[in-house]
């Protein structure tokens, strides 16, 4: 028998109509409900356009029948096709600068679930070595930055990032996803984000408490502010680049921005995000900018102020509270907890039409509030995607 959904209210219908870059104010949405056998319905259907992906159309705003649905860190080690690959490929650089495995690997998951959702097979740190910065990701210990930058001389030397020069397997890769997919899902581009980039490369790799990166920040703030700005135009230039080449959506990840108090973020990681987004609309107007900032129910006003298209929400911020703390002009992502992936599959469900039900029926990309934990039972994953793909609104 199948479960019922869970008796949640959605935000008031004031909240969620909205307008946004893209097209006209949008309507009061119908609230979503779920039938007797647990399947999630609402009062008037309507069906998505042919002529862009349901991702696309649904973060603009548009009436779509259902919301699209993908996964971050879909293409990755719970997949036993992935970990095969692995075992011929161990080195992570060797997979994501090789333009034949990053379109294999960023296929698997297409092949299996079909998310309306296709993301390159990459990392946010691609870019150093085009930037004077070498790195490299270790087995069992994550990004390591060789030469980490500590000093006004060591950022003097980082160069401007030139997509074309430097990672033209990006390009290639990204056309040749767009014809496979086509336009049954949206193919997604990712970048860094300056303080999340700069966060790595000041720290060394990755870290616990930040100290090197906010002694910079709050002793020597001008090296940092150079640092900075040359990886907003670098990443600006990137998501042109991506967008050039196939990419329908592209999605900013600021991971470690909420490391950083909100006066903070205010100074060393909003204008830059900004700057970025202005650069890219002016060339780009249409092309739809997802942030992802882990940890963010802190800063989830300011983030808006961004000029992204949509907030991706991690699972910590429930779904209809971030709704009305982000405002009516933009869009949403997220937010289930990855953990919930171990449940039952009764369990996936029931937070699948949670989750739905609180968002509302327009403007809202389902995916997980994190990347897919490992080990996750892709059997687990099948039925997330089988569930989400299955509501009408």
């Amino acid at each position: 028998m199948a479960t019922a959904c869970p008796p949640l209210s959605l935000p008031s219908t004031s909240l969620l109509r909205r307008t946004t870059r893209a097209g006209p104010a949008r309507q009061p949405l119908p609230s979503v409900r779920c039938s007797a056998v647990g399947e999630a319905v609402a009062e008037a259907a309507v069906a998505g356009t042919a002529e862009e992906p349901l991702l696309v159309s649904a973060i603009k705003g548009k009436k779509v029948e259902r919301p699209p649905v993908w996964l971050m860190r879909q293409a990755g080690r719970y997949m036993k096709s992935y970990q095969n690959l692995c075992e011929k490929y161990p080195l992570f650089r060797e997979r994501s600068e090789n333009v034949d495995l990053v379109v294999e690997i960023s296929l698997q998951p297409w092949k299996v679930f079909k998310p309306d959702g296709v993301i390159l097979f990459s990392d946010i740190l691609t870019p150093l070595p085009g930037m004077n910065i070498p790195f490299d990701i270790v087995k069992g210990k994550g990004p390591v930055i060789y030469d980490p930058l500590r000093t006004a001389a060591a950022v003097n030397e980082v160069r401007e990032f030139v997509p074309e020069e430097w990672v033209p397997y990006v390009g290639q890769a990204l056309n040749l996803l767009r014809g496979e997919v086509k336009n049954e899902a949206a193919v997604l581009g990712f970048v860094g984000a300056p303080f999340t980039l700069a966060s790595y490369c000041v720290e060394g790799g990755s870290s616990k408490n930040f100290s090197k990166i906010k002694r910079m920040a709050f002793a020597e703030p001008a090296i940092l502010h150079n640092l900075l700005q040359k990886f907003t135009t670098s990443m600006a230039s990137y998501i042109k680049y991506q967008a050039d080449n196939g990419a329908q959506a592209v999605q900013i990840f600021d991971s470690w921005a909420t490391e950083l108090s909100p006066v903070d973020f205010e100074e060393f990681s909003l204008p830059y995000l900004k700057q970025i987004v202005d650069s890219v609309k002016e060339t780009h107007p249409d092309l739809p900018l997802i942030l992802y900032a882990s940890g963010s129910g802190g800063l989830l006003e300011r983030l808006p102020l961004t000029g992204v298209d949509v907030v991706s929400l991690d699972w910590t911020v429930d779904m209809a509270e971030g709704r009305k703390r982000l405002g009516s002009n933009i869009a949403v992502q997220g937010n289930v907890d990855p953990g919930v992936l171990f449940g039952s599959k009764e369990f996936i469900t029931k937070r699948i039409y949670d989750t739905v039900q609180k968002a509302g029926s327009e403007g809202h990309v389902l995916n997980l509030g994190h990347g897919i934990k490992v080990g996750t039972p892709e059997e687990n994953v099948a039925h997330f995607f089988e569930v989400a793909k299955g509501i009408r609104y």
